[in-house]
């Protein structure tokens, strides 16, 4: 890395700060020639899982600060804002080169202002500005990536007030993904600004076995998802089958940290609306983020009620931070369950396939007595249901879902 230039926005104090603790988390080797690590501390970020939008599964490589700025103007104009998101994240392809100095540069004809200008205007509005790049030498659509830059990239970030940086594992040239991530997240951290941090390494080497402890507040946990209910193209997979990989991985999301199976699809036009509920309200009892990868300025009403509701929301945002699991799989009919504040619950049944199902909740499956009064409330249809004791049969059609929430009727003693 070269030395860094022009640094009058930072004092003597800072710039040496930032040095003495880079130099301090450089990785000693062990004897036996293994890298020791140590567990980095919460940077008090994300105690709920982030909500936002990104560039990447509408626009890919299409990005432009017109672009970013437009997204933004319709987050708030659509409700979205309101409804609890808040980071406006550019993804691949917004870097070009670097200068003289090692310096990462943005594209100059799509962002002829620069990436500080798109972040003021995104914070302008009360949002968070979020950005990406890559461990390796390049980046995934071979722009520059990070690897040697980590802090100098870090540094540029906070000046231009990144608050989120998506951290991709393209080029990596054998890179050990934790100390890798590590790294990142202590430069991160060594500019003082907060900023959410994201790995994204598509749950190769397991990484939340790890994440938290390099530094992470999010992790991928699968590949790339594509719009469609099930089946993989590529590289990337259905809903239906990153869903399965998130079995077995609930112990290890808690507030502050996130298993991430990778952002929204809904409104993209892969799938019906009855299926992209079913992925919102996936999503939300999985605790995950919900980073929404449509076209904000060209929603039907459709996407703009199943993206700002605000009920399946609550459940994601919910301060108790325990992420649901499945509790029953009979075929096509699956039953998730997820804890929330208050002793309440939040439950999905999920049908699979293209019939119909009746689906029946019983309350061994929430760890409750039969005899127990329960009242249900149905977070799609906006109304509470009977109430009910002993079990709970529910029709449920074709790829789709009923999301509910569970209060006791009476007092539990």
């Amino acid at each position: 890395m070269r030395p860094i230039r022009h640094i009058s926005r930072w004092t003597a104090v800072q710039l040496a700060a930032v040095l003495a603790l880079a130099l301090a988390q450089l990785p000693a080797a062990s004897a036996a020639g293994v890298m020791h690590f140590f567990a980095r501390p919460d940077n008090g970020l994300a105690a709920t899982p982030p909500m936002g939008w990104n560039s990447w599964n509408h626009f890919a490589c299409n990005v432009s600060a017109s672009l970013i700025e437009a997204e933004a103007d319709a987050m708030v104009a659509s409700g979205m804002k309101a409804a609890g998101y808040r980071y406006v994240v550019i993804d691949d392809c917004w870097q070009v080169g670097r200068d003289a100095n090692g310096n990462i540069l943005a594209d100059p004809q799509r962002f002829p202002q620069g990436i500080k200008a798109v972040a003021d205007y995104v914070h302008g509005k009360g949002l968070k500005f979020g950005i990406y790049s890559d461990v390796g030498d390049h980046t995934c659509q071979m722009r520059p990536g990070s690897r040697g830059h980590e802090y100098q990239d870090a540094l540029q970030y906070a000046r231009w007030g990144v608050d989120y940086l998506k951290y991709d594992w393209c080029n990596k040239g054998g890179l050990d993904a934790r100390s890798a991530y590590a790294t990142m997240s202590d430069a991160l951290r060594a500019t003082g600004r907060p900023i959410v941090f994201s790995i994204c390494n598509w749950g190769e080497e397991q990484p939340w076995l790890w994440g938290a402890q390099a530094g992470g507040n999010l992790w991928r946990t699968t590949q790339d998802i594509w719009d469609a209910w099930s089946g993989r193209r590529d590289f990337a997979l259905g809903v239906l089958d990153i869903l399965d990989l998130q079995v077995d991985l609930a112990a290890y999301a808690r507030p502050g940290h996130w298993n991430d199976p990778d952002m929204l699809e809904i409104g993209n036009g892969g799938m019906t609306d009855a299926q992209y509920r079913a992925q919102f309200s996936l999503w939300a009892i999985l605790a995950a983020p919900l980073i929404a990868g449509n076209d904000l300025r060209q929603m039907s009403a459709a996407t703009r009620a199943t993206l700002t509701n605000k009920e399946v929301i609550a459940v994601d945002q919910d301060a108790l931070g325990v992420e649901g699991r499945r509790v029953s799989k009979d075929g096509d009919a699956e039953i998730w369950v997820r804890p929330l504040t208050d002793g309440r619950e939040a439950i999905v049944l999920l049908n699979r396939g293209a019939r119909p199902l009746s689906i029946r909740l019983d309350w061994s499956a929430l760890g409750l007595p039969a005899y127990l009064p329960l009242r249900f409330r149905d977070l799609w249809q906006h109304q509470d249901l009977p109430v009910a004791k002993v079990s709970l049969t529910l029709p449920v059609a074709p790829t789709s879902v009923r999301m509910l929430r569970e209060t006791p009727a009476a007092p539990r003693g």
